[in-house]
C-alpha cells in the first residue's frame, strides 16, 4: 500500500468519525422538530413571569411551529379580566390588558442534545423583547409538551390541536 493510499484511508476514516455523529445528531433533532410542528393550545402556566393579577386564572393561548422554521405565540389574559363597561377600555384597563398579553413571532431552532428550543424573536408586542428566547422542552406525550424558560422556573403546558 502506498503512502497516498494510507493517507486517503486515514482522511476517509477521520471524516467518517466527524461527520457520522453530526448527521446522527441532526437526524435525532429532526425527530423532535417533527414532533414540535403544529399548533398547540395553552393548557396551564405555573410560576409565570407575568403576575397572575395580569393574566387572570385562565389565560388562553396558541403557539405554532411550522416545518419551515417559523413560530408564533399569543397568550391572552382571562376573558373575565377584560370585561369593559363601555365599548372603549379606560387607560388602566388597556394597560392591564397589555401587561397580561404575550405576542411574538420569528423563527426557531432545536437543540435536542440540550433539549431546548430557541425562539429567534423578530416581532414582539414588547419592543424590548426581541432576540433569542431559549426554552427547555419536555414532551409529556405525543400531544402535550412542557416549555420552560431557562431563566425562570415557569412552565407552560401546551396541547396539540388536531
Amino acid at each position: 500500500m502506498t503512502t497516498r493510499q494510507v493517507l486517503s484511508i486515514f482522511v476517509g476514516l477521520l471524516a467518517q468519525a466527524i461527520l457520522v455523529p453530526a448527521f446522527a445528531q441532526t437526524a435525532m433533532g429532526a425527530n423532535d422538530a417533527k414532533r414540535l410542528i403544529g399548533t398547540w393550545r395553552l393548557v396551564s402556566i405555573t410560576d409565570g413571569a407575568v403576575p397572575r393579577e395580569y393574566r387572570g386564572d385562565k389565560p388562553t393561548g396558541l403557539i405554532y411551529y411550522d416545518d419551515k422554521g417559523h413560530m408564533a405565540v399569543q397568550i391572552m389574559p382571562s376573558r373575565e379580566r377584560m370585561q369593559y363597561r363601555g365599548s372603549v377600555p379606560t387607560p388602566e384597563q388597556a394597560r392591564d390588558s397589555l401587561l397580561g398579553y404575550t405576542a411574538y413571532f420569528g423563527t426557531y431552532t432545536i437543540d435536542e442534545k440540550n433539549r431546548t428550543v430557541t425562539h429567534h424573536r423578530t416581532g414582539n408586542i414588547y419592543p424590548a423583547g426581541l432576540g433569542d428566547f431559549v426554552r427547555r422542552y419536555e414532551f409529556l406525550s405525543d400531544d402535550r409538551i412542557l416549555l420552560m424558560p431557562v431563566e425562570s422556573k415557569a412552565g407552560l403546558t401546551w396541547e396539540r390541536i388536531k
